[in-house]
């Protein structure tokens, strides 16, 4: 019996591990000092015969055979959990670091956030706002636990898990002869006074290309980085604006009118979480709860 105990106490180090990224947490986690971490998962690795963590410059990662074991173990410690009628570690303390661009945050996340908060007392959320680049670093720096993105991005070392797609519209200012139309087409914006995004944004090469193909040439009168900032600069009539609908127009944008623009361009509103690395507790909460707490609209639909 005590020999199971000590193989049930190394199969908490590995999760606990896996779950925190650290001996540190790890050892916080389960209540017991970082020694007895390590020691608990040396003894495991030579129990199974396999590498389950790498170890270099102080940092310890779980490798692929590691991460396959951790998943196994789900089904025992949900057991457990049962039979015990609590959590197997308890709470976790730690907060969720959230990292989210402007648009997401202001319109969409931070009510969502509050929620969360509210219906899980005791949680907490670190929830910073910043560009998708920096979105991406903070990921990849393992800085941020989960992001949120409806950018265009592909980058060696994040997993998006997508859950939102949305098809791209035309924006227009109210009383705009485009507005007279059921559905916007390219060829319909030949000379049109055009809001479009910044050059390092993936929208705007794609329009770019979409305009070329077709032969048109709108006539670009302002450039910008957000689509908030597109939608005043529209609503203030100084041009159309081809965008992502999700989530600021889903209830309406006064003194602008939404068309379908004709173009295979189509969103998606992602998590983001560094490669390699499972989402912690907190994590996969707050993307549970934001898929279950988003309301149906008609610009936008469920993964």
């Amino acid at each position: 019996m005590s020999g199971n105990r000590h193989r049930l106490r190394e199969l908490e180090a590995l999760r606990a591990l896996v779950t925190t990224g650290t001996t540190v947490g790890a050892a916080r986690r389960l209540g017991i000092s970082q020694s007895a971490v390590s020691r608990a998962l040396a003894q495991l690795e030579g129990r199974v015969g396999r590498t389950l963590f790498i170890r270099s410059s102080g940092r310890i990662t779980p490798t692929a055979e590691g991460l396959k074991l951790n998943d196994r173990l789900d089904p025992l410690f949900a057991t457990l959990a049962e039979i015990e009628g609590t959590d197997w570690a308890g709470q976790d303390d730690e907060p969720l670091r959230l990292i989210v661009p402007p648009t997401l945050a202001h319109h969409f996340i931070i009510s969502r956030v509050a929620n969360f908060l509210k219906r899980n007392p005791g949680r907490r959320v670190q929830l910073d706002i910043q560009a998708t680049d920096v979105l991406v670093s903070g990921i990849l720096d393992l800085r941020y636990d989960l992001g949120l993105t409806s950018a265009m991005i592909q980058r060696a070392g994040v997993n998006l898990l997508p859950w939102r797609t949305s098809k791209v519209v035309c924006a227009v200012p109210k009383g705009h002869h485009l507005g007279e139309l059921k559905i916007v087409r390219p060829e319909d914006l030949e000379g049109v006074e055009m809001i479009e995004f910044l050059r390092r944004l993936g929208t705007r090469s794609i329009t770019e290309q979409i305009f070329a193909r077709v032969g048109v040439r709108p006539r670009p009168v302002a450039e910008t980085a957000t689509n908030m900032a597109a939608l005043e600069l529209v609503r203030e009539g100084l041009g159309v604006a081809v965008l992502n609908p999700f989530p600021l127009l889903v209830d309406g944008f006064e003194g602008v009118e939404i068309r379908p623009f004709d173009a295979p361009i189509v969103y998606r509103t992602s998590f983001v979480l560094p490669a390699g690395r499972p989402a912690t507790e907190v994590a996969r909460q707050f993307m549970r709860f934001v898929k279950l707490t988003t309301p149906q609209d008609t610009l936008s639909e469920p993964v």
